[in-house]
């Protein structure tokens, strides 16, 4: 068993359907926001819905589709994004990926659904 659950298809037909309709309203709802990145070799600005937990000048983002994805090669390699985060725009910087099995950097509510997931692997930002 890998440390990723979610398949690459589903992360595909989610790119293709589900971003556009959760978009408008992961911006501002607790625990989720929208991520900000462009693309390393096309230049292309992209928007990703994710959940992200803020802890001071932290965001910590779950990595549900796994390491492996565009938009996590997109911002290592730019080392920023913005994200927007209960209705505003943050920048943030110094991206540094990370494995966490117990989950500790995500509110307790979270930790059992993505251990159902397995998901442990995670994104840190500083903001800037």
């Amino acid at each position: 068993m890998g440390p990723m659950a979610l398949p690459h298809w589903l992360a595909r037909v989610n790119l293709a359907f589900g971003n556009a309709l959760l978009r408008p309203f992961t911006g501002i709802l607790p625990g989720f926001g929208v991520l900000e990145h462009v693309g390393r070799r096309s230049g292309v600005r992209r928007q990703t819905p994710l959940t992200v937990f803020r802890h001071g000048e932290r965001y910590v983002i779950a990595l549900t589709y796994g390491p492996d994805v565009q938009w996590v090669k997109n911002v290592l390699a730019a080392g920023r994004c913005r994200v927007r985060n209960r209705g505003r725009w943050v920048t943030l910087t110094s991206p540094r990926r990370f494995s966490d099995p117990q989950r500790r950097e995500v509110h307790f509510l979270v930790r059992p659904v993505l251990a159902l997931l397995r998901v442990s692997e995670f994104l840190e930002l500083q903001l800037a």
